[in-house]
């Protein structure tokens, strides 16, 4: 890519998008790999299980309060040095994420690494969608935004299986160490392919006030969903975050709207379809975290599956979510975004209303078509829905469109794993109370009783599901001038 010809060659468009995807799947694949391995790492420090949370709570707080920081810093600095400056943040904290723990005996080690490496997952993450509507040919941008969003679900998806893996078979460490060499392959790659562009907003001043408030205000957020239900949601600190982010995030929303180069245009919302397209990102993520946090505890807890039988078991769904996220890539220049996530909103609903039909003597083939309906669906839908983004705004929002898209990724996970579990319990609770279930019932009593919590949370994923279709529905496909004027091609033009 040396020159104008090589720059839109096809060899060098197919290396960029392969370069974009492997920052979306190594940090979206981080975001839950660790999971499985909690319970491992609790018993080597010695630690509470509510401790040990905080190795996946730390890095989703730092990646959702820092993506919209580092989404409108890219716009000012270029996109091609935020995000190898990201890589190798993200790479260098996946290595001290590996080994200051031992080094230095200290649970809090790793938790200080979890953090750095979160700020490389949030500025590699933040511009991944905005390189895809720089660099990219129109009529190249649906297959590769299929390419780029589902590699980025599909990491979040397979985690917990990759980590279960490495866990079982070598150590806890090389869920973290795994990422190296990847990082360096992809830092050689991004060097070579990624163009070097001039910024669109290079003389623009950095919101400081702005990034100040919405890192405090998501962070006081998720930190009190994340923790509500282990602390007591009366509890002072979970009362005092809650009242902290309303009154952060309120004050953002007054300071963005008043400022003159503000972090988050909030003007874009006027238009409602970027609203309710957005709306349908979000609620997506939110539905979908209740189902793949509680479904683990169905297989191994109802139907007695191992952990790693469990996890090859919702294998089932990333495999659909890829199928279906390259299909719509490849269909979404042919029959359009908005049909894509009318199709995809009808798939989903009946995927969460199958499984609400989940019980203790359910097969387990209808539990793997389940996974196969929502698996298709979800990817059905986020390639359409994040293109629809961002073609439907200026270029000069790029950096700062794209990372709210990847911040309604990680916000609605965390915030959909706290309600799905709030849900899950209160809801256990409510009919153990009312049914006069005690805890010397029979197992078979129980275990009906479980399922039966679990039926009620993805209910909620059921009506969230309705919303969504009804919000495709009413939304409408629109293409900036910007994407139409012939110039999507320039970026490629620029000799590296």
């Amino acid at each position: 890519m040396e020159s104008t010809s090589q720059g839109t060659d096809q060899k060098g468009l197919n290396l960029l998008i392969l370069s974009i995807s492997l920052a979306t799947f190594m940090s979206s694949l981080d975001g839950t790999i660790v999971n499985i391995a909690l319970p491992t790492i609790s018993s080597v420090f010695n630690i509470s299980s509510s401790t040990v949370s905080w190795v996946a709570t730390i890095y989703l707080l730092v990646m959702a309060g820092c993506v919209l920081i580092f989404g409108k810093l890219s716009d000012s600095v270029g996109f091609k040095r935020m995000f190898l400056s990201g890589f190798v943040i993200f790479t260098l904290g996946s290595f001290l994420c590996g080994l200051l723990p031992d080094l230095l005996s200290s649970f809090f080690a790793l938790i200080g690494s979890r953090a750095f490496q979160a700020i490389g997952g949030a500025m590699i993450t933040a511009i991944a969608p905005a390189m895809i509507a720089a660099y990219i040919p129109m009529k190249q941008k649906g297959k590769a935004m299929g390419i780029v969003m589902t590699v980025a679900a599909l990491g979040t998806a397979i985690g917990p299986t990759i980590g279960g893996v490495l866990t079982q078979y070598i150590s806890w460490h090389w869920i973290f160490f795994i990422n190296v060499p990847v990082g360096i392959c992809a830092i050689i790659l991004g060097l070579r392919v990624i163009p070097t562009t001039q910024p669109h907003n290079k003389n623009a001043g950095f919101d400081r006030a702005g990034a100040l408030l919405i890192f405090t205000g998501l962070a006081a957020l998720l930190f009190a969903v994340s923790e509500g239900q282990s602390l007591g949601w009366d509890s002072p600190v979970i009362l005092g975050s809650l009242a902290l982010a309303l009154i952060t995030l309120g004050y953002f929303v007054w300071h963005e709207l008043r400022t003159a180069d503000p972090l988050l245009e909030l003007r874009l919302f006027k238009n409602k379809n970027f609203l309710m397209t957005n709306l349908v990102l979000s609620l997506v993520f939110f539905s979908f975290a209740g189902i793949s946090y509680l479904l683990p505890f169905y297989l191994q807890y109802i139907k007695g599956f191992s952990s790693s039988d469990a996890g090859m078991i919702i294998t089932a769904l990333s495999v659909a979510m890829m199928v279906s996220g390259l299909l719509s890539g490849a269909l979404y220049n042919r029959v359009g975004g908005r049909i894509l996530c009318i199709a995809s909103g009808i798939f989903l609903v009946a995927g969460y209303f199958m499984m609400t039909l989940l019980r203790v003597d359910t097969s387990i083939g209808f539990v793997i078509l389940c996974l196969l309906v929502l698996g298709f669906s979800l990817g059905l839908m986020i390639t359409p829905a994040s293109n629809m983004i961002m073609n439907s705004v200026a270029k000069r929002y790029q950096g700062m469109v794209s990372s709210l898209t990847s911040l309604e990724r990680f916000a609605p996970l965390t915030l959909g794993i706290a309600f799905a579990n709030l849900v899950f319990i209160q809801g256990i609770t409510a009919i153990a109370d009312n049914r006069g279930i005690t805890e010397s019932a029979p197992v078979n009593i129980k275990l009906h009783l479980i399922t039966a919590g679990f039926d009620l949370a993805f209910f909620f994923s059921l009506v969230i599901a309705v919303i969504i279709l009804i919000l495709t529905l009413l939304a409408r496909q629109e293409v900036h001038p910007d994407y139409q004027s012939g110039t999507d091609e320039d970026a490629l033009n620029s000799t590296i």
